[in-house]
């Protein structure tokens, strides 16, 4: 019997692709990432299965070109970038991963929130650039104790409950808003309080975002939101960078309307050096890596392969999507 036919528009672990190779025909897309639209409506014309990633945009036009198209399995938690109602409108099988990356984006958001408060990645720059001149002094070069300071969780998923538990060990007072409340008993565990958005905004020290993209989280942040914000307030964004409008944002920082960024995710990626954020002191920026922790891309890995051999065979994935 034929095997049927896989396509990646990037490679895998050496294990995936060696589980993926046993059955099925299997192509790897090598050139410049993301791959060309023009370039994987060509490749998925005749293939049962896509193996993609949050950047390769899934759209209509794609998938009616996809004639025989079973599953899509992304590599993400995140699946905004797939047409999902059309992919179920074609019964085609949507795959995501979400759980495994949970601890891993939750631990970056903290890293990300700590390194501004005590200003790490600026000290480091300070160092490496020979501008060190003299032992700090009781004024000089200080930072920011996250004890006694109020956390502000906006969406309490699972990252967002994780980050809790994190934070809670730094005695922060820890507030959140999300589209639905969870338990008295969830929050009394995790020590945390539902607060509505406009007080989550108003009355927070660092905001961390853990809300998917949808239409309502479009742009959500932006110079109306900046303002309602304290002055010290920081942002912490480790979800998607569409939630937040990058030119309203580097306005407000500018103009010291807020006290600082860490950012994992943009607007457009990547960016480059000459980026205006990358200007700003009190900024921290990572190159979207906020599952990139060896043990979180292996277990993405297995999850991705699992769900492709489920969809491709009719059956539901694991974690699914839509149909």
């Amino acid at each position: 019997m034929e095997k049927k036919q896989v396509f990646l528009t990037r490679t895998l672990h050496n294990f995936a692709l060696k589980e993926l190779k046993k059955r099925y025909k299997i192509e790897i897309h090598s050139g410049k990432i993301p791959i060309s639209k023009t370039k994987l409506q060509v490749k998925i014309q005749n293939v049962e299965g896509l193996i993609c990633f949050p950047y390769d945009k899934i759209d209509r036009n794609l998938i009616d070109n996809a004639k025989n198209l079973k599953v899509i399995s992304t590599y993400s938690v995140g699946f905004d970038h797939i047409d999902i109602e059309y992919a179920k409108i074609k019964k085609i099988r949507v795959g995501h991963t979400p759980e495994v990356l949970t601890n891993a984006t939750a631990d970056l958001a903290i890293s990300l929130m700590l390194d501004i408060l005590r200003r790490v990645s600026e000290g480091d720059r300070i160092i490496r650039s020979g501008k060190w001149l003299k032992i700090y002094g009781a004024y000089d070069y200080v930072g920011t104790d996250p004890q006694g300071k109020t956390l502000g969780i906006f969406g309490l998923g699972r990252i967002g409950s994780t980050l809790a538990k994190r934070a809670k060990s730094f005695d922060m007072k820890i507030i959140y808003h999300s589209r639905n409340p969870v338990s008295k008993n969830k929050e009394k565990k995790l020590g945390v309080k539902y607060v509505s958005f406009k007080k989550l905004i108003t009355q927070s020290d660092i905001i961390s975002i853990h809300v998917p993209h949808t239409k309502e989280t479009n742009q959500l942040f932006n110079m109306k939101i900046f303002k309602k914000m304290k002055k010290t307030a920081i942002l912490i964004n480790t979800a998607r960078g569409k939630i937040i409008n990058e030119k309203d944002l580097i306005i407000a920082l500018n103009k010291k309307i807020i006290g600082g960024a860490g950012l994992d995710v943009y607007e457009l990626e990547p960016i480059n050096k000459k980026h205006p954020l990358t200007k700003f002191e009190n900024v921290i920026l990572a190159p979207h890596v906020g599952s990139s922790t060896k043990e979180t891309r292996k277990k993405m890995a297995e999850i991705t392969i699992k769900n492709l051999n489920l969809g491709i065979n009719g059956k539901k994935p694991i974690y699914s999507v839509g149909y």
